[in-house]
């Protein structure tokens, strides 16, 4: 039975909303479930402070050792590891499909005991899923594709692939499928990446099941997200979450993507636009350069955010630039992002950066 593959950690959270949800049947005084559930629920921070780890990273007894002193010593509380990524890698054991594709990947060998002690220190972990970007999956089955006018699958501008977003059949079972397996390890989280359509490439050869519109791709997306809710959050009260580009927080459109952040919130606990300064074009929001003067760059876009989300800007957990790109960040830089934040009265974050080379005098000390 798959109640008995789920790590005890997690039977405790799924017994407990399942004798609160009967509570509340019987006794239509109290709160709404996730009122109560909540107050159960004690492993989230009050405000998720976070880094990204890829699986490599995750997997990796140096960079376990690397990441001790920021976990321990800073107001770092959470940790997002990468269970599968763009290029279609799978980290986490489990999943047949994605060994039959050649997607798996034997590089996060103990997700389970890692997680454990992830736990044991107070730290929140989520999983971070890429989602319809995935040449693997793509190139392995072509009916689960998006393809080109000529019937072939499409390619970007760097010859990778992406699946149909379309394709509730085959590909949302596949996504799941990763999905449960980190709900089974204990996984505190899901964060959906590439949640949105291809951007790269010449995008109006890309055909779909259905005829793609801004309206189809919008609605595709949110019953993804919909779907996830009741699977995730509904059934089994683990929370959800999104990673959206950077201008969804003052897009007046979906920006091609299928991505209209007032939309989706209904559906997720969190919403993770990146705004990294060095994404954003010169000029915009009147700054001539917004990678020299990341504060207010972050600060205009979440303004932004929140006038679209009003009063759930509190699901905002915004991902903030530790890497340099076209300036040096250092310490400054990545101190005026978590300020910009603050000033906005968005109190959650999340560093990211690829190599896992974090700021750590950028952090508070706990």
């Amino acid at each position: 039975m798959f109640i008995n593959k789920i790590t005890l950690n997690t039977f405790t959270i799924l017994f407990t909303f399942m004798m609160l949800s009967s509570l509340f049947a019987s006794n239509p005084s109290l709160s709404t479930h996730d009122e109560i559930f909540s107050k159960y629920s004690s492993k989230k921070p009050k405000h998720v402070r976070g880094i990204h780890v890829s699986g490599y990273a995750a997997g990796s007894q140096k960079f376990r050792k690397r990441l001790e002193p920021i976990l321990r010593e800073t107001e770092i509380n959470t940790m997002v590891i990468c269970v599968k990524e763009a290029d279609g890698e799978v980290y986490i054991d489990g999943i047949k499909k994605a060994k039959d594709i050649g997607a798996y990947k034997n590089v996060f060998k103990d997700p389970e005991e890692y997680i454990e002690y992830l736990h044991s220190i107070n730290i929140y972990v989520i999983a971070r899923i890429t989602l319809f970007k995935d040449p693997i999956l793509a190139n392995a089955e072509y009916y689960w594709s998006v393809k080109d006018p000529s019937g072939n699958v499409w390619q970007d501008y760097k010859g990778l692939s992406w699946v149909d977003p379309f394709n509730k059949r085959n590909v949302w079972p596949y996504l799941f499928e990763i999905a449960d397996r980190c709900v089974e390890l204990g996984f505190d989280e899901l964060q959906f990446d590439y949640i949105r359509f291809p951007t790269d490439g010449k995008i109006s050869n890309c055909r779909y099941l259905v005829d793609y519109s801004p309206k189809t791709a919008v609605a595709i997306i949110n019953e993804f997200l919909k779907t996830a809710k009741a699977r995730y959050k509904d059934g089994m009260g683990i929370p959800i979450s999104v990673d959206t580009f950077g201008l969804t927080t003052s897009a007046n459109n979906d920006l091609g993507l299928g991505q209209v952040i007032e939309k989706m919130e209904p559906y997720v606990d969190a919403i993770s636009p990146m705004v990294y300064p060095s994404h954003y074009q010169k000029g915009i929001y009147g700054i001539e350069y917004p990678d020299k003067d990341p504060y207010k760059t972050v600060y205009t876009a979440m303004k932004y955010g929140k006038q679209k989300l009003g009063v759930k800007s509190y699901k905002f957990r915004p991902y903030l630039q530790d890497f340099s790109l076209k300036n040096h960040y250092g310490s400054a830089e990545v101190q005026a992002q978590i300020k910009a934040c603050y000033d906005n009265g968005i109190y959650e974050w999340i560093l990211w950066n690829a190599g896992v080379k974090y700021t750590v005098e950028a952090l508070e000390k706990k």
